[in-house]
């Protein structure tokens, strides 16, 4: 392991950086973030100055990818804060502060602010907003994968060389944060998660074959390991961090300083993408059975126990795709079907409690990069998109109701968002 300060990169062209200077902290100018002795980057100093403006409250905002950009919209009205131009496919994750967010595009995993955030002052906070823009934050990938956030850590997978970096997502507001580093034995579609401990878990594989999941403590020492789960992919954290990690015959959970793992129902049952909440000790997955399919339309999602130590599976009566899986506020579990509806599910029984109309019906396509609805869950609302229309839906995911909708002049894609609030 190392720690090192990451340097900055100027973003290219193609990101058409806008000329307006990101707003900093309220309280000053940002300074930049200490230096390391051990750094092996070069460093070019980013300033962040400028105070933003202030509002009344915490203004949580979207941001939807496109073929050429990003939009970023109100997270309460829906309407258009910013159109920023980006080359290529991106994929967009949130980076942990509720400010910034983590576009993977080309070569890099690139820092966008949102453009609001909060601060902590005595026994309330302020608020502001400014202009959403890249940062001149970067960490080079040759192939960006996964971003985890979890206990105060942001953790990014470079897919092309097994690079991890992790990060203290607060300190991009100060430029390049201090990151510590490790890489694994050889570089495979992976995923990693920093625990409270310090302790790190993370995939072990190769490029044509992976199935280990190893947990090294402080020093980057293993402490544990299983290599009993094939076509390891995506985890999720519950409640009392136990981490869930999908396997092409189910799952591992580590808890209690243990792996362990968990068979699915059928000898071919393949969990791959994961959705956690510190509500629940259950984690709720995808689920598909038949090994032999180009592309399956499963309509059965499962609910791991991380106590029980099972898996349920339950049939929601419509096919789902990879993007649409979430966790309400109180650990509910959310699924948006091929039907066009939002069923929230109760984790403990596996019982459908309501069944939501958001969009039209809808059909996935081959292409796992195309445009298909998606699902993000910010507090109480739930985010669906409708590429089939250009629109965006915002609903409440505790009474059920629509609150809001808009039509884009763009056809949306990835989905993430903000809350604005102190991190």
């Amino acid at each position: 392991m190392t720690s090192t300060r990451h340097r900055h990169l100027a973003l290219g062209i193609a990101l058409a950086l806008p000329a307006a200077v990101l707003a900093g902290c309220a309280t000053g100018e940002a300074s930049p973030a200490a230096t390391s002795d051990a750094s092996a980057h070069d460093h070019d100093e980013h300033e962040e100055g400028g105070h933003g403006t202030e509002a009344a409250t915490d203004t949580p905002r979207i941001a939807l990818t496109y073929d050429g950009g990003i939009v970023v919209l109100d997270g309460t009205s829906l309407e258009q804060v910013a159109d920023l131009p980006v080359d290529g496919f991106t994929r967009i994750n949130p980076a942990g502060d509720e400010r910034h967010v983590i576009v993977s595009a080309g070569d890099a995993f690139r820092v966008l602010d949102l453009g609001t955030w909060g601060e902590p002052h005595g026994n309330h906070s302020h608020f502001y907003t400014s202009e959403p823009a890249f940062t001149t934050t970067e960490f080079a990938a040759n192939h960006p994968g996964h971003v985890v956030r979890h206990a105060g850590r942001t953790v990014l997978f470079n897919d092309g060389s097994g690079l991890v970096e992790s990060f203290d997502p607060h300190d991009l507001a100060d430029g390049d944060p201090q990151t510590t580093t490790y890489t694994t034995p050889s570089p495979h579609h992976g995923v990693a998660v920093e625990l409270e401990s310090g302790d790190l878990l993370v995939t072990d594989g190769t490029e044509d074959s992976r199935s280990s999941v190893a947990v090294l403590d402080s020093g980057r020492h293993e402490v544990a390991r299983t290599d009993a789960c094939p076509g390891v992919h995506g985890e999720a954290v519950a409640a009392d961090e136990a981490v869930v990690v999908g396997c092409e015959d189910g799952v591992v959970v580590y808890a209690g300083g243990e792996l362990t793992k968990i068979a699915s129902p059928d000898a071919y049952g393949r969990i791959g993408n994961q959705a956690g909440s510190d509500e629940s000790p259950v984690v709720l997955g995808d689920y598909k059975s038949d090994p032999d399919a180009e592309l399956e339309r499963p309509t059965r999602v499962s609910l791991v126990d991380t106590v029980s130590r099972q898996i349920t599976l339950v049939d929601t009566g419509a096919s789902y795709t990879f993007r649409s899986l979430g966790r309400g506020p109180h650990g509910e579990a959310l699924v948006l079907g091929t039907d066009g509806a939002l069923r929230v599910i109760d984790p403990a029984s596996g019982a459908v409690t309501s069944t939501i109309a958001v969009i039209d019906a809808w059909t996935e396509p081959d292409d796992w990069q195309a445009p298909r609805p998606t699902l993000f869950v910010l507090d109480h609302t739930a985010y669906v998109t409708d590429p089939a229309t250009k629109a965006v839906h915002a609903v409440d995911v505790e009474s059920g109701k629509v609150y809001a909708s808009t039509t884009l002049d763009v056809v949306p894609n990835e989905l993430t968002g903000v809350s604005g609030l102190p991190g």
